[in-house]
Order: C-alpha cells, then sequence, then structure tokens
C-alpha cells in the first residue's frame, strides 16, 4: 500500500505552540546533544515542525531498538480485540508444548499481563539466555521464575520476544505481516521492515525500522485513543490499558522522582512526568505521547543520555504551548525554518594550520597498507586522496574475531574485491559501507586532517544510531588506525590496529 497523502503541516501559532520555543528545543538539541538525528512534533494532529540533522533525512528509515515493543504490544491488543487469547491467559496454557513436564508455581502463574508490563518474576533480563538457544521460547519456560509475577519489574525483552512468538503461533503469520493489514496499511506505515530471530520469529523486542513520520503516525493513533480518520483501528481500551501504570518501576534503592524512567510502566510503553508516555528505544529512539497536550513528539538520535531529550522536551516545549491558537509570528516561523533546514551532524575539522600542509603531503600517503590478523579482520586500505574527497578502498577478511562490540559479531561481507567510500573533506557524502562487516549499509563519510600526520573521518551508518570516528595516522610506512564508536551496547573505544605500506 503506497501512503496517500503525508499528515497535514501547519504554522506552530495556528495549532497553539510557540515558534520561539521550537526554535529554542532545536538549538539546545543542535548545541547539547551529541547527537540527535531528527524530530517530528504534532499538535492536534498537524505537523508543526520537523527537522533532521544532515546526512540524516526526515525520510529515512531508522532503526527503534525497544521502541518496536510498542508495537509489539499493540499487536497484541489485535489479537485480544479478535479473540484469540486473553491477557489472564497463562504463558503454559498458550505454549504447552514447550512448557516443562512439570511448572514451577511461579511459572504457571505467569500470564500474558505479566509479560506485556515486565512483571514475568524473573530476577533478570531473560534476552541474552534465551537469545543463544533454536527455541528460544523454550528456553525461556525452562528458566527458574524467581518471584511471584506480578510483584517484581524487571525489563525483559526477552518476554517481549515471547509475545512475539505468541502473535505468531494465534495468527498463522510473523508479527509483522499481522500488523500489515491491522496497522500499518490503515495509519499509513509504508516500508516497515522487522528482523527475525534464525527460528523464523519476528525479535518483537526490538528489530523495527521505520520513519519518523511512521512513528508520529503511530503515536497520533494512541492519542486519538485508537481512532484514525474517523475509523476505529485499536480498542480504547486497550490504549488505556496500555499506556496506564502496570507495574511500579521505581527504584527502591535510589528513587527518583525526576527521572522518566521511574514514573510507572504500562503494557510495554514508559510513563513519563507531565502526564505523558512514550515508547522508546536504546540511545534516543522516541514516541512521546502528550495527551494533556495534546501533541506527539517523534525522535530519533545516537546519543547515551536519553533523559536529556526529555528533559528538553518538558523545558522548551511544554512551556510554549497554550490552550489556544496564538497570534500569528512570521518572523519566528521563518527563523525556525530556516534554522532546521541547516541542521548537520559536525563533522571532522581540520585542526588551524596542518590542513594545508597535510593536503600539500597526501600524496607521499597514498596507496595501500596490508594487515595482519586483528579485531575488525581488515585486510587492507588504500587511500587516494583527491581534491574534493578521499576515495577509500578497503578489504574485510574472513578471518576476524567475533563479539567484538561493533553492532554485534562481525560476520564477513558476501562476494570478493574490494569495497570503497567517498569521504568527503569537511562535508558529508553519501555512500555505501561494508565496514562494520554485517553486509551494505547506507552511509555518509565526512573527514578533515586533523593533525600534520593524522586525517580522521567520520562513517554515519544513516539507518541508524551509529558513528564511527576513525583516526589514521601516517608515521613513515606505517599506518596506525584508532577506532571509536559514538554509542553501542557493549565497548565504544577499540585496540589500535597497525599496518605497513605495501
Amino acid at each position: 500500500m503506497a501512503r496517500k497523502a503525508r499528515l497535514p503541516r501547519g504554522e506552530p501559532e495556528s495549532q497553539g505552540i510557540s515558534s520561539r520555543a521550537i526554535l529554542g528545543f532545536a538549538r539546545a538539541a543542535d548545541e547539547e546533544l551529541d547527537s540527535l538525528h531528527g524530530f517530528m512534533l504534532l499538535r492536534h494532529g498537524i505537523v508543526v515542525a520537523e527537522g533532521a540533522w544532515k546526512p540524516f533525512r526526515l525520510d529515512s528509515p531508522h532503526m527503534l531498538f525497544s521502541l518496536s515493543k510498542s508495537f509489539t504490544s499493540t499487536a497484541v491488543g489485535l489479537a485480544v480485540a479478535e479473540g484469540r487469547l486473553s491477557v489472564d491467559d497463562t504463558l503454559i496454557s498458550l505454549f504447552p508444548d514447550k512448557a516443562p513436564a512439570h511448572a514451577s508455581p511461579n511459572l504457571a502463574a505467569m500470564k500474558v499481563r505479566h509479560l506485556l508490563s515486565m512483571n514475568t518474576g524473573h530476577g533478570q533480563d531473560t534476552t541474552d539466555r534465551i537469545m543463544r538457544h533454536r527455541d528460544p521460547v523454550r528456553a525461556f519456560l525452562e528458566l527458574p521464575v524467581e518471584h511471584e509475577p506480578g510483584t517484581h519489574f524487571v525489563y525483559n525483552s526477552g518476554a517481549s520476544f515471547v509475545l512475539s512468538a505468541l502473535v505468531q503461533r494465534l495468527a498463522g503469520k510473523r508479527l509483522s505481516s499481522f500488523l500489515g493489514p491491522r496497522l500499518f496499511d490503515r495509519i499509513g506505515i509504508v516500508g516497515a521492515r522487522w528482523d527475525r530471530h534464525p527460528c523464523g520469529v519476528d525479535f518483537g523486542g526490538w528489530g523495527l525500522k521505520v520513519g519518523l513520520e511512521d512513528v508520529a503516525r503511530f503515536g497520533q493513533l494512541y492519542l486519538q485513543k485508537g481512532v484514525w480518520k474517523g475509523e476505529r483501528v485499536l480498542p480504547e481500551a486497550w490504549v488505556a490499558a496500555a499506556s496506564s501504570r502496570q507495574s511500579d518501576n521505581a527504584d527502591p534503592a535510589k528513587p527518583d522522582p525526576a527521572s522518566d524512567w521511574q514514573q510507572g510502566y504500562g503494557y510495554q510503553f514508559w510513563r513519563c512526568g507531565h502526564g505523558a508516555y512514550r515508547g522508546d528505544g536504546a540511545f534516543g529512539q522516541f514516541c512521546v505521547v502528550m495527551p494533556e497536550e495534546d501533541a506527539v513528539l517523534s525522535a530519533f538520535s545516537g546519543l547515551s543520555d536519553m533523559q536529556a531529550v526529555l528533559n528538553l522536551a518538558w523545558e522548551r516545549l511544554l512551556p510554549g504551548m497554550s490552550g489556544s491558537a496564538l497570534p500569528a509570528d512570521p518572523e519566528a516561523a521563518a527563523e525556525l525554518r530556516g534554522f532546521v533546514a541547516g541542521l548537520a551532524l559536525r563533522p571532522p575539522k581540520a585542526s588551524s594550520g596542518s590542513g594545508g600542509a597535510a593536503l600539500g603531503a597526501a600524496g607521499s600517503r597514498a596507496g595501500k597498507y596490508r594487515f595482519e590478523g586483528n579485531w575488525a579482520g581488515l585486510d587492507m586500505l588504500g587511500f587516494d586522496f583527491g581534491p574534493e574527497a578521499l576515495e577509500l578502498s578497503y578489504r574485510i577478511t574472513r578471518k576476524q574475531a567475533k563479539g567484538n562490540g561493533l553492532d554485534g559479531p562481525l560476520e564477513p561481507p558476501k562476494g570478493s574485491g574490494n569495497r570503497k567510500l567517498r569521504v568527503g573533506y569537511g562535508e558529508w557524502i553519501d555512500g555505501v559501507s561494508w565496514m562494520d562487516g554485517s553486509g551494505p549499509r547506507k552511509a555518509a563519510c565526512a573527514g578533515a586532517w586533523t593533525g600534520p600526520d593524522t586525517f580522521e573521518m567520520k562513517l554515519f551508518n544513516r539507518e541508524t544510531p551509529f558513528v564511527l570516528t576513525i583516526a589514521y595516522t601516517f608515521d613513515g610506512a606505517e599506518l596506525r588506525v584508532e577506532v571509536r564508536q559514538n554509542v553501542n551496547m557493549g565497548p565504544t573505544e577499540f585496540p589500535a590496529i597497525t599496518g605497513i605500506a605495501r
């Protein structure tokens, strides 16, 4: 199904929000956060502001990470509405063939609602322990359940995976296929992609990739209590249950009333301050629904401090919202449009006095460098410093370490031959990268001479939060390569690699 039309757009003041308040939010995000990739703000169902930090684009899909969970919850709600199950069904009754012969009392008491509200009774997240198995659901049911279900909150992505498997079992199709005609098509989400486990089940707790406006549509559906263009898509009772406080997630050891991670948890949604709730994912992927303000904020990021994004929303956006239309402010509206049009992630900057000298000597650094066994599996790097861009060639071999922390284990690219990237001098150039070894990714690269002998490049995988910063230091026939990553589930800095000129 092709999307028939974009969401309607309008001036902020016409929807009762100040352009200057949004401008303050965008400026603070640009100056204080490292880094927001894009945002979209809806008020009364109208897009009043949107912006993307180049090379990210407003129409680009993006990894959602755990924001995927809110879509999984929605699938469960739709399955409940169709009479396929109840939130009070026990898990072992729904998976009798996978349950242990002698279920513990706590496992026997575990219900669908406990998976939805992260109150399964497990003492810790089950994800790592079950994802190693060919049958993760069976592995989940075989784990000890230390607490009575409903009494102990633990954020548990393994539970979300089991919910996905449950929908697939009951509907006879993958979670994403189930949502297609029931949700995605009805609210205009096109091209959603969901990664899956080798057993054939969509991950549920992560793995969905959609765009900023898709997330905004999803939030608007919840804001409208399940109605889209006058038609009921999701039961109002489900919206109320999913977005209300089902679990107490306050930290008894370190309670923090100001933290948006201690306001309560619903059905795969987080409660926030200010009467709001949200779906969110690692490194700052957000769908924030603000019923009291009739507003939705969607945002994609690549940062470690997720609370900082929410703080900016509360501090900058909420004070600018009014209950009625505001007087037109064309000057502020034009300034806002101009500012967001110029947003860009910052490329490496040439150090004072080094750029010209380094470029003049670039010819001596051109050529190919070979590497022995290393954590990245890097075999060759080639440099051709052109007048407008570096033409970088590289090869990753099949002999490489696993579990290196770069967005999962590196796998060698299929096919043979060198890969190439163009790296703009102080500006982003789009391309396709295989450098993390997981296959082709849409990427953008920019670089600069940050010292007489060091060329630094940034590689932004445009559909992910990840930015690699790679410093190449030339010392005679040797090349030293240092890699760091902006955010990661594992390490963000990696051992240096040394190559020798061929």
